[in-house]
């Protein structure tokens, strides 16, 4: 059951993620809960842990973390496609 909310708790947090920079996340529903894992490791790295926690997320450097992760892949997505 615990990883049923994490994922959840992923999927959240990468969709509100991608709210927030206005951008959309390749790959849906499983893109968002990518982003929502990886920024939270990312930000994780970067700021540590602190704020609320939930479904084994820190929230605030998640959320942060999954912001910078779509603004590098917004900006990888967007100079592939001027390039071709």
């Amino acid at each position: 059951m615990a990883w049923l909310w994490a994922i959840i708790v992923g999927g959240v947090i990468g969709w509100l993620a991608g709210l927030i920079v206005g951008r959309d996340i390749p790959g849906g529903i499983i893109g968002n809960i990518i982003a929502g894992f990886v920024g939270a490791w990312l930000g994780a790295f970067i700021f540590g842990d602190f704020g609320p926690e939930t479904g084994g997320f820190f929230i605030v450097p998640a959320l942060i973390g999954a912001i910078i992760l779509i603004a590098i892949v917004s900006l990888i997505m967007r100079s592939m496609r001027r390039a071709s």
